[in-house]
């Protein structure tokens, strides 16, 4: 008889073999290498491929039974409905049915989805195709399927579900109606998809939803354009838009609140406001200044009120909003004014929105209104070019009061760019401070010489153009003196300031001689040129006096601080 077992020795740890471990010098087993099945083996995709192309063609029969039956004169009207109903209605309740059982899941959301898309478009025949019911109850009808639809899909939890319908619908109505018909009914679907953003994240049914019922508006847009602007059909296509950016900013505020990294709602919200966006197009220049102004102020307004913090709009919504609201502004002052006055309305615009970027650092209304300030200046430089800055008889032409006051708004809005900078950024970089300063230091001058060559041309005198060009370059100093000024005075305080303050300085100095010497000497004459030369003098000689005294008394200080220490 064999003695019982002993106890289990512990292995060492060092020792071997150990277990799961293969000895020193050998090499594990090789793992069998991993197949992946072709695409047409795996599980899901070809029932799923089937399903989509299932319901297409289903629908495609729905819509030929509608239409071309119709078109050929087969069976009655009243049997094409019916049989299109009754058929809906059984693919829905066998969907149902199907879907409870055993991989049943793929095959009954392909047979409801088709169900309820085929009764939406049935509707959509008897209200438009027929004339059996008026469009309110025809569009009540068609909510009510379409939201039952969605309740479905959301009893399913299933995306799928709701995007088949919604794209069936979308890619099938324009069969069967257009216009202002078609518009309606995909409004509707998009109000009946609402509900599901406030439980379901379904990023694919928020632009599904949207993108049908915007792009038919900007279909009808452009027929209008093309065929008849002021027809009757002009305030439904602007009520249409008009509904459709409201239901794109419900859908959006219920998603952002719940998930403020909802990308894909803003991107929706930005598609639905296009067509509000595009409605000038159908209008004369006052009406479209009216349409796109309260655009513009419904949009920005809600930037703004939506910006405090208990309604947790996130900053690329509100961006959004106030995108589109500028581009309505844009709109408005494109319609508001002439080609003359239209740098005066941009540039208005964007000292404003500069103004409130500084005031309430906000680097978005910052953002917009150097868009402006770029547009309007752009627009001034094109009416007061160069060549014609310095060309009298070409000054006398095309130069007066309004670019005056353009140029007048392109100075303010450099200074307030350029503190809003200061004031958004505050732990910037001093080589960018050095660079937006020397930029907005140049807009400055340009739009100086613009103001003066602009006001002595525009009182019809003379020598009204040498004059303008005297105080131009008397103010080029006198503004560059007035930046050193301020950067000797902030160079112990505020060495960063000070540098940009003094580098700006110093290069309008050297603009400022440039143009006294390059430019005034050889145009100007008699007590104009000579007044130039003296005020530039004298503001020279008490910047390089100040500049001195400055930086001797800085070396002072900075005696004093090292005698102090050494002690």
């Amino acid at each position: 008889m064999p003695p019982p077992p002993g106890p289990r020795q512990p292995v060492p740890p060092n020792a071997w073999p150990r277990p799961g471990v293969p000895p020193y010098g050998q090499l594990p087993p090789p793992r069998p290498p991993r197949t992946t099945p072709p695409w047409w083996q795996r599980e899901g995709v070809v029932s799923r491929l089937l399903a989509v192309a299932g319901v297409a063609v289903t629908l495609t029969g729905v819509v030929m039974l509608l239409v071309l039956a119709a078109q050929a004169g087969w069976f009655g009207p009243v049997p094409r409905v019916a049989a299109g109903a009754v058929f809906s209605a059984v693919l829905v309740a066998a969907g149902i049915r199907v879907s409870g059982r055993a991989g049943g899941r793929v095959g009954g959301i392909a047979l409801a989805a088709t169900g309820i898309a085929g009764g939406y478009l049935d509707v959509l025949a008897v209200t438009t195709l027929y004339g059996w019911l008026h469009p309110i109850p025809g569009l009540a009808v068609a909510f009510g399927i379409a939201a039952g639809g969605v309740a479905l899909a959301m009893q399913w939890r299933s995306q799928p579900f709701a995007v088949l319908v919604v794209a069936g619908v979308a890619v099938l109505a324009p069969a069967l109606t257009g216009d202002l018909a078609l518009i309606a009914f995909l409004i509707a679907l998009m109000a009946a998809c609402l509900p599901v953003h406030r439980r379901f994240d379904w990023p694919l049914l928020q632009i599904a939803r949207t993108l049908p019922a915007v792009l038919a508006t900007l279909w009808a847009v452009a027929d209008a354009v093309i065929d008849d602007p002021v027809g009757d059909r002009v305030p439904w296509i602007l009520i249409g838009a008009t509904v459709i950016a409201l239901l794109g900013a419900v859908g959006v505020v219920d998603s952002v609140r719940r998930r403020p990294k909802d990308i894909v709602a803003t991107v929706a919200f930005g598609l639905a406001t296009v067509p509000l966006l595009s409605m000038p197009a159908l209008f004369d220049r006052p009406a479209a200044a009216v349409v796109s102004g309260i655009t513009a102020a419904a949009l920005l307004g809600a930037a703004a009120l939506t910006s405090a913090a208990s309604l947790r709009i996130p900053l690329h919504t509100r961006a959004t909003a106030a995108v589109a609201g500028a581009l309505a502004l844009l709109a408005t002052c494109v319609s508001v004014t002439a080609d003359d006055t239209l740098p005066i309305a941009l540039l208005a615009v964007a000292v404003a929105f500069l103004a409130v970027g500084s005031q309430a650092k906000s680097l978005l209304a910052a953002v917009l209104g150097t868009a402006f300030g770029v547009l309007g200046t752009g627009l001034l430089c094109t009416l007061a070019n160069i060549e014609t800055l310095t060309t009298q008889r070409l000054a006398v032409d095309d130069l007066g009061f309004a670019t005056a006051v353009a140029a007048v708004l392109a100075v303010a809005a450099a200074g307030l760019g350029f503190r809003c900078l200061r004031t958004v950024a505050p732990n910037r970089d001093t080589g960018a401070d050095s660079v937006f300063g020397v930029i907005a230091a140049l807009i400055a001058l340009y739009a100086t010489t613009v103001t003066t060559v602009s006001i002595g041309v525009a009182t019809g005198a003379e020598d009204g153009f040498v004059a303008g060009h005297s105080a131009a370059t008397i103010l080029w100093m006198a503004g560059a003196t007035a930046a050193l000024f301020s950067g000797l005075r902030l160079l112990t305080r505020a060495p960063a300031a000070a540098k940009v303050a003094l580098v700006a300085g110093l290069l309008v100095t050297a603009a400022a001689l440039a143009k006294l010497f390059l430019f005034d000497l050889a145009t100007l004459d008699g007590l104009v040129r000579v007044l130039a030369f003296l005020v530039v003098g004298v503001l020279l000689l008490l910047a390089g006096t100040r500049y001195a005294r400055a930086f001797a008394e800085a070396a002072a200080e900075r005696q004093e601080i090292a005698a102090e220490r050494q002690e």
